[in-house]
């Protein structure tokens, strides 16, 4: 028997997956949400005390994936408002782990390295799959979560291994994660890599690419353009969420009954 509260259920489709189609505007919204959750809890540590900023933040962070799982299916709204709270707190994550507990970056991002690898073995070992289509139970919905968290946790890390560590730079190390991102699309495309690797490996890119460009814009003209935290974070915001907007309209545009249909 289905738990109707476990899995939403379409009459047409079947069981309703919790998270959107992979398309071109999931990628791009994806990448703003980085950059924006980077810049934007870099503006609220320095703006208020980091105890509240963190505490703040991890409160929003449970209530948005509160709704995100009592959500009959998927709603892009919450699923993206989830999005965006893992982004500020995996952020602020990833920079208690440097500057709080003291652990060297390139030890921290072999750290969230092990750390995935294990969730996404766990995961598999479970369920038998790690595809995003898959999403129709809360039990797969909580590894993709705990996956995303530390995606968002690595991502970060490797961004400042790079840009600090490894004294790259912000802009340098944008065009560096601008191709790792397209290896996995090409290595999907020409030379066999699977659909779920290939997306994966994808994802964890997503956070650095995102967040070198938003510090590269906000950082101080010794490494960017100086245009500040709280400019970049409202510059990047207004156009993801206008991709969000759309990717609702989309949505509801889709299960939308068609016109003439009766009810039965």
């Amino acid at each position: 028997m289905t738990n109707r509260a476990t899995v939403a259920v379409s009459p047409t489709r079947g069981p309703l997956t919790k998270v959107p189609e992979i398309t071109a505007l999931f990628w791009v919204i994806k990448i703003l949400s980085t950059g924006m959750g980077e810049t934007f809890s870099d503006f609220l540590v320095n703006t208020v005390a980091p105890e509240l900023a963190v505490g703040g933040g991890v409160l929003l962070l449970s209530a948005s994936l509160w709704l995100q799982f009592r959500a009959p299916g998927y709603r892009a709204w919450t699923y993206w408002t989830a999005v965006v709270m893992v982004s500020v707190v995996g952020t602020m994550v990833a920079d208690v782990v440097d500057f709080v507990v003291g652990i060297p970056l390139p030890a921290s991002t072999v750290l969230f390295a092990v750390v995935l690898a294990g969730i996404l073995a766990w995961w598999y070992r479970s369920e038998k799959t790690l595809s995003v289509h898959s999403i129709t139970t809360r039990r797969r919905e909580a590894f993709y979560w705990a996956t995303v968290m530390t995606t968002f946790a690595l991502g970060t890390v490797a961004g400042d291994l790079t840009a600090a560590t490894l004294h790259l730079g912000y802009l340098p190390s944008a065009g560096l994660f601008a191709v790792a991102i397209a290896v996995p699309a090409i290595a999907h495309r020409w030379f066999g890599l699977g659909a779920v690797a290939a997306f994966w490996s994808a994802y964890v890119v997503t956070r650095p690419l995102g967040a070198s460009v938003t510090d590269w814009l906000a950082s101080s003209h010794a490494d960017g353009l100086g245009l500040g935290t709280g400019w970049v974070t409202l510059a990047v915001t207004l156009p993801m969420l206008t991709g969000i907007a759309i990717l609702a309209r989309q949505a509801r545009t889709e299960f939308r009954e068609p016109a003439g249909t009766e009810a039965r």
